[in-house]
């Protein structure tokens, strides 16, 4: 296909998406989900889950083998652009007087299901077929550790944010609890790719390159975002094409070392100055970044989705017992860490339910391992269901909790 035939396909698939993704953000808002559980429910639905299943003709002339690459990359942009956002978000949440407490939350909450996504993995070792060929036993485990221990911290700011939780006990404690739980899930998962290629080559090279990343952001990186933000010579337009520009030549550096754009742009984000300027670039970066490319990350990913595997006994089971092992290893263990430093129970729940919703960040950690060839069709769908299990529970879960308690002060 040439580029002259791939780009109608391009436009009448990104219509098609746009408009399936808002759809679907209608129907599930009346219930009070926020709009990444649409978007990823809507990229499932354009995949062969459903659309693929009653109508494979018409899946496949929106979205031609040829036309893939393209939708990925462009996703890519929106996501580089999300994780930069989130970046930003991450390093404007300090909570000091809460540090023992967040922190004592946030290693339950990676430790917990880490430790039980291994062990999983390593007692259905044979029986499940969740391994590409050539990936070996223990890179398969850590990956589906890490996979369950992330947390969608942008997602769970922008819930509490929403409800009007913001500044609560269990707001503050889930934000820096959040915050640090992505943080080291994310290292875990660049020292699990590391690993994964098998070979001491390009796993110095991305040890290497990233402890260089690192030491350009703590030596240089506030100083050179401080004089792109802090210069008075540059107007808001040259301001912001400079920010981008400085952002996609990070996402470019670990993606070449092995890192992947999401961790620079994530970085990126740390380091920013906060400044109204900043969030001038945010506020105008991040809308069409969220309405337009993001969606198409998620049918990208929904496209890679084939939820007909399940009719597979042997992976049903395991979907299962992912999903139990993600609840348990993220809300048990954060309610249980919060009560263990003496949180009322109340309290707790709420930690516990907003630290289970991985969404979109889980999403984007599969797509990594898939691109990197330690998870295959199987892996993916399953990780993708626990997604959305953990995230669609979020808010009726916190619902509720906030009805029970409701009812106890109208009882007492």
């Amino acid at each position: 296909m040439t580029p002259t035939e791939l780009a109608p396909r391009f436009f009448i698939a990104v219509a098609v998406i746009l408009i399936v993704c808002r759809l679907v953000t209608w129907l599930l808002g009346k219930t009070g989900q926020p709009p990444v559980v649409s978007e990823m429910l809507a990229g499932v639905l354009l995949g062969p889950s459903l659309l693929g299943l009653l109508f494979p003709q018409v899946q496949a002339a929106l979205f031609p083998a040829p036309l893939l690459p393209v939708l990925y990359v462009v996703g890519q942009v929106g996501l580089v652009l999300f994780m930069f956002q989130a970046g930003y978000a991450f390093a404007a949440h300090r909570v000091p007087r809460m540090a023992g407490t967040a922190g004592v939350i946030s290693l339950a909450g990676v430790l917990a299901p880490l430790l039980l996504g291994v062990l999983l993995v390593l007692l259905t070792a044979g029986a499940v077929p969740m391994r590409p060929d050539g990936v070996s036993l223990g890179v398969s485990a850590a990956f589906v550790g890490v996979a369950l221990a992330i947390t969608a911290f942008p997602m769970l700011a922008r819930i509490i944010t929403e409800r009007g939780h913001a500044g609560t006990r269990h707001g503050s404690l889930a934000l820096a609890s959040g915050a640090v739980d992505d943080m080291i899930a994310w290292i875990m998962l660049a020292v699990v790719l590391a690993f994964a290629s098998g070979e001491a080559g390009p796993a110095f090279v991305t040890a290497g390159g990233a402890i260089l990343f690192g030491l350009a952001l703590w030596f240089g990186g506030r100083r050179v975002t401080g004089l792109l933000i802090g210069s008075d010579r540059l107007d808001d337009r040259t301001r912001m094409l400079g920010v981008v520009g400085l952002l996609f030549l990070v996402a470019f550096y670990t993606d070449e070392i092995g890192l992947y754009a999401v961790f620079g742009a994530f970085a990126l984000g740390v380091v920013m100055p906060r400044h109204e300027r900043t969030d001038h670039v945010i506020a105008v970066t991040n809308p069409v970044a969220s309405a337009v490319f993001l969606p198409l990350f998620f049918t990208f990913s929904g496209l890679r989705t084939e939820f007909a595997l399940l009719g597979d006994p042997r992976v049903l089971l395991f979907a299962a017992a992912c999903v139990t092992v993600a609840i348990a290893g993220k809300f048990g263990a954060c309610w249980a860490a919060a009560r263990w430093r003496g949180e009322p129970n109340g309290v707790a729940l709420k930690v516990g339910a907003l630290m289970n919703a991985r969404g979109l960040m889980q999403l984007i950690a599969l797509n990594v391992g898939l691109e990197a060839g330690i998870v295959n069709s199987s892996l993916f769908t399953v990780l993708v269901l626990v997604a959305l299990v953990t995230t669609i529970m979020t808010t009726p879960l916190l619902t509720l909790l906030e009805r029970r308690e409701q009812r106890v002060l109208i009882a007492s």
